[in-house]
Parts: structure tokens; sequence; C-alpha cells
């Protein structure tokens, strides 16, 4: 008895064609038997049908042409060599420690250069008495008259500088009894007049009085015949020495 041939194998295309024809033959017999089937449910039924015969000729073309779908290729993983290697090919380099200088300690210099201002300016010595610049002590001056006329008579102021420091400047004031006596032949002075009072200050060879020393300033008092000797006499406003009154 000879050999049944064997039967070709089914795809599962062939399948879901099979399955999507038989299901159309089912729902026409369903239909086509009851009358009271509305348009709309016809509607219904046609768009189902159509949605699978459009899905079951999707799947048969995907499956009748695999060759279509682009391949997902995965990068086979890297070896130990090329894990070893940089991207340029040269050997990765190793982490190093980091190098770390040794503490100097700072040097005493430093150290002072590095006070603050206010710190520094502070140990600086302040100006005293001792390092200030010395004043003149105060002058004195004598008056004495040197000789007697018969309507004058000659004076001499001698003012004198106890201390050691010169005296810059220095004024002398003479006050006569009336203000009809005058005064002339003024040697070592400049004198100035306001009634009977008379200013002498310092000329261009008595302009100060050096330390320890002393200068002197004569003058002639005319129009007088007796008890015209000055009423007062001052050096920077200290009383003169030698009068009588």
């Amino acid at each position: 008895m000879p050999a049944t041939p064997p039967q070709p194998r089914r795809t599962v295309a062939i399948i879901l064609l099979d399955r999507v024809v038989a299901l159309v033959a089912a729902a026409r017999r369903v239909l086509t038997g009851r009358e009271d089937v509305s348009r709309a449910t016809w509607v219904a039924v046609v768009a189902a049908l159509g949605v699978l015969i459009a899905t079951a000729v999707s799947v048969v073309g995907v499956l009748r042409t695999p060759e279509k779908l682009t391949p997902v290729t995965l990068d086979p993983p890297p070896s130990v060599e090329q894990v070893g290697e940089s991207p340029s090919g040269s050997p990765r380099a190793q982490a190093r420690p980091a190098v770390t200088s040794p503490v100097v300690p700072a040097s005493p210099s430093a150290s002072a250069s590095a006070v603050p201002p206010a710190v520094a300016s502070s140990t600086r010595p302040t100006p005293t008495d001792a390092t200030a610049e010395p004043t003149p002590a105060a002058l004195g001056a004598d008056f004495a008259i040197t000789d007697n006329a018969l309507l004058s008579y000659g004076a001499t102021v001698t003012i004198s500088n106890p201390g050691s420091v010169a005296a810059p400047a220095w004024t002398l004031v003479v006050t006569l009894p009336r203000e009809s006596l005058g005064i002339s032949g003024v040697e070592g002075a400049q004198a100035s007049r306001d009634g009977a009072v008379w200013t002498f200050v310092p000329d261009p060879n008595t302009g100060q009085v050096p330390g320890n020393a002393s200068v002197r300033v004569t003058f002639r008092v005319n129009g007088s015949l007796t008890g015209s000797a000055p009423k007062a006499c001052t050096i920077d406003g200290a009383a003169c020495s030698g009068l009588s009154n």
C-alpha cells in the first residue's frame, strides 16, 4: 500500500486567514437569519470585519517579508585589552597620588612684616617735650639815662635774653610823661608814635636776641627840662628795670 503523502505545514498567516474567513461566514449567517437587524448593526459588523481583515493582511505581509525588518544589533562587550586602553590606543594613565609640598615655617622677618599697620604704628615713639622744639625764655629790659643836656637827655634800653634759645622778635614800649616830648636818634630799633607812647621793634641788625646775650636800643628824648623821665617801660608786656618812679 502506497504511503500517504505528508500534509503541508500550515503557517501562522494561513491560520489567521482561515479564522477571518470563518468569522465572516458565521457573522453573515447570524445576521441573515435575523429579520430585525438594523442598518447600524450591519455597519458596525462590517467595520469590525474590515479591521480584522486589515490586521490579518498586515500580519501576513510582515511574516512573508521578514527581511524588510531592520535587525537590531548589539555591540559586543569590550575585551580585557580594550578596557585597559584609552580611546586613542594608548594605555590609560593610572591615578597618581597628589604630591604635597612640605610646610616651611615662616621666618621671623616675614612674621614681623605681617604685623597690621595699626599695630606697627602704635609701637612708634610719640613726640615728647624732650624732642619738641624748645621755646625762648622771657626777655628782660633795663632802662638807663646816659647823659643830660639843657633841653634833652640820652637813654639806653638793654634787652637781655637769659635763656639758651634765641628770641626771634620783641616789642619795647616807652611811655613819656607828655605828648610834647619827642624822641630822635633811634639806634638798634624802629620807632613809631601814638601820642606819648612810643613803640620800638627790631631793625634788621637786631632782628633777634641770641641766647644768653643782649641787644641795646638807644635814643634821645627832646623838649624836657626836669621831670621828663618815662612814666613806663615794658618789654613784651613785662616792666623794665631802672626806672626811679
